[in-house]
């Protein structure tokens, strides 16, 4: 996993804390920013290797299967102006359909009552505590609920 330092200049006219007089200090934070939210529990020991591989043969299928929305214009090429029958099947290769019924299959598996929380930390990438808010479940219900919706995609994926 790559770690990248971010860092923030500040302007001399600016100020980070307006109400504060004197020197202001600035942060230097380092992030990985290839860390999952499931690779940052799994790192504090919360997930078990076959929970943390089971989200991640998830997001993989998701990713591959294309099932995110597009934030911006497809710079696919275009198919060839001559002749008939040189344009390819619209994006839809065999890896991808295979990949679209592969997630489908895990998040019917997982069942109704645990998909939405494993869609919205593994597949979306949200923290467990706006996973929590969004559900409207009790604060520290998440990560017990994330553990057996990952314990159920384990099964599926044949890892655990």
């Amino acid at each position: 996993m790559t770690a990248r330092r971010l860092e923030t200049r500040i302007h001399p006219n600016d100020r980070i804390d307006p109400d504060k007089a004197g020197p202001q200090v600035m942060r230097h934070v380092t992030v990985n920013v290839a860390e999952s939210p499931i690779a940052w529990l799994a790192s504090r020991g919360m997930l078990t290797p076959e929970q943390l591989h089971a989200g991640e043969r998830l997001r993989a299928d998701y990713e591959r299967a294309g099932l995110a929305a597009r934030v911006t214009m497809r710079w696919d090429t275009a198919p060839p102006a001559k002749g008939r029958g040189g344009a390819r099947a619209s994006d839809a290769s065999l890896a991808r359909i295979d990949a679209h019924r592969r997630f489908h299959a895990a998040i019917d598996h997982v069942g109704p009552g645990l998909a939405d929380i494993c869609w919205r930390v593994v597949c979306a990438g949200e923290g467990i505590g706006g996973a929590e808010k969004a559900l409207g479940w009790p604060t520290r219900s998440g990560k017990l609920v994330l553990g057996l919706a990952l314990d159920r995609l384990a099964r599926f994926y044949g890892t655990g």
